[in-house]
């Protein structure tokens, strides 16, 4: 689902207009997720200026949204995160998000005076106030989004007076398309569910042979499990450096990940080029 990042500091609007857009895309016959930050909050049965100022009661919240937001997003329907949103850090790994599953994504920054934010904060309900204390330490936090950031960007900026530009929003999420994902965005899938059994298992079985014959002094090709042969001079390998090459090639392949009957001839070409470098 296309993702609307809501942001903005205590009491700008931000509920309102998810609830705004929630109602303006279900008109146009899309199915609509609102992802509150309030709402996770009481479920985990924190108060509210407590929690702002537990930065582990936060990062724990901030993943289950994050985790939520991963869950619903597909390429057809929408997703609106409802929430402070104040760390232009998260806001990127939101966008990176939506960028690995293809979706597309803009920001919905509710700008507003300052002291006109404490107003409407006093007139809540008791238990929906933020401190004097609270609201000023929040808004000192906030950073605010950027046009020219490609994590905030479609950015559209609205006032509590102003008309949001609906048309305009609905136009980025559906008439453009999504990013492509890269590397740095897109996780490798494992090559089965055994995949890394597998894979400390067959280079642990070929490191083995590789060391036992170090420790014996046999010369000639050494003879994997498999059958397979490596020919280098052990006499100038140390044992570091054959465990050294192992868990380098597990890194790599937990990245790259190959088919499990090629991993026997990889890691034997590995060890080859690498030893004789």
């Amino acid at each position: 689902m296309p993702l609307i990042v809501m942001t903005g500091i205590p009491c700008s609007g931000k509920t309102t207009r998810s609830q705004e857009l929630k109602k303006f895309f279900e008109e146009q016959g899309k199915e609509v997720h609102i992802i509150s930050e309030y709402d996770q909050i009481i479920k985990a049965g924190f108060e509210k200026n407590a929690f702002y100022a537990d930065a582990n009661k936060e990062k724990h919240i901030r993943g289950l949204l994050k985790s939520e937001m991963l869950k619903l997003i597909t390429a057809n329907n929408v997703v609106i995160f409802d929430a402070l949103n104040y760390i232009k850090g998260y806001r990127y790994e939101l966008f990176c998000g939506t960028k690995s599953n293809r979706c597309t994504q803009c920001t919905v920054h509710t700008e507003i005076n300052r002291e006109q934010a404490w107003q409407f904060n006093e007139n809540r309900e008791n238990e929906e106030k933020y401190t004097r204390e609270m609201f000023d330490a929040l808004t000192m936090r906030y950073e605010d989004p950027h046009c020219n950031s490609r994590w905030d960007s479609p950015l559209f900026t609205t006032y509590p007076e102003a008309t949001l530009d609906t048309s305009a929003i609905y136009s980025s999420l559906f008439k453009k398309k999504a990013p492509k994902p890269n590397q740095s965005t897109q996780n490798p899938p494992l090559s089965s569910t055994n995949f890394l059994y597998d894979l400390d298992r067959i280079t642990k079985g070929i490191t083995d042979e590789l060391i036992n014959a170090k420790k014996s002094g046999k010369e000639g090709p050494i003879i994997t499990p498999g059958g397979k042969e490596i020919h280098i001079d052990i006499s100038e390998v140390t044992i570091p450096q054959i465990m050294l090459l192992r868990r380098q090639y597990i890194t790599y392949s937990k990245m790259h990940t190959p088919d499990v009957e090629k991993i026997p001839d990889l890691f034997v070409q590995y060890l080859n080029t690498s030893l004789k470098q």
